[in-house]
């Protein structure tokens, strides 16, 4: 697949979500994260307000759940309309039975690891998914370094999807800049989240253009 940038709105202006929302339009997608202070140290928003920015976006939503109790609220996001809802494999109970939910419901089903969970125990379901996210940073956080200790694991990610018979998207999620996707592409991700990279620009559609120039075309 070609590579998608999907901007966080964690680091875009609380006061103005519509309006920051429409500034991403060149976009794949809008990173939505949902934090719960529990599973991370941080609170954002939940379903209805979710719903009620999806109503108003001009970009599909890509929500990424950082909280407990996964397998109870992940369905809820995808019946709101989210075009992509993905859980943590550290709280989650029933991971392909989440996945399967969630695919019933029309939403694409991803499951993230943190940076020190194993991609191993995990490959046989990738089946089950459309999108593996590996976390570049701890999660919980907007506005943190890339870990390169996280490029071996999205290497052996790519190589054990490299002759699945269903495409599976490679997402990365923390410290992504011009010059990091570089590296995370080359290691075979595809789907880039960016936050402060994007909203801290004075241009963000020519931000995301730059960005995508380079996971495209690293070497140009």
């Amino acid at each position: 697949m070609s590579c998608h940038i999907n901007p966080s709105i964690l680091s875009a202006d609380f006061a103005n979500l519509q309006a920051e929302l429409e500034a991403i339009s060149t976009a794949d997608a809008a990173h939505i994260d949902v934090m719960d202070n529990h599973f991370v140290p941080n609170l954002t928003w939940g379903p209805p307000v979710v719903k009620r920015l999806r109503e108003v976006s001009p970009v599909p939503f890509d929500v990424h759940l950082m909280i407990e109790d996964v397998d109870r609220w992940a369905p809820q996001y995808a019946e709101i309309g989210c075009e992509s809802v993905t859980f943590h494999a550290e709280a989650a109970i029933a991971p392909i039975k989440l996945a399967r939910t969630l695919r019933e419901a029309g939403a694409k089903a991803g499951m993230a690891l943190r940076p020190a969970t194993p991609v191993e125990p995990y490959l046989d379901m990738l089946s089950e998914l459309d999108m593996l996210l590996i976390m570049t940073v701890e999660p919980g956080f907007g506005g943190q370094k890339f870990l390169d200790v996280t490029l071996p694991k999205i290497r052996r990610a790519a190589a054990a999807l490299k002759d699945s018979p269903t495409p599976l998207a490679i997402q990365v999620d923390g410290g992504i800049t011009e010059e990091t996707i570089v590296r995370a592409a080359e290691a075979g991700a595809n789907v880039f989240v960016a936050g402060s990279s994007v909203y801290g620009a004075e241009d963000p559609s020519a931000a995301i253009a730059a960005l995508r120039q380079a996971a495209e075309h690293p070497h140009s």
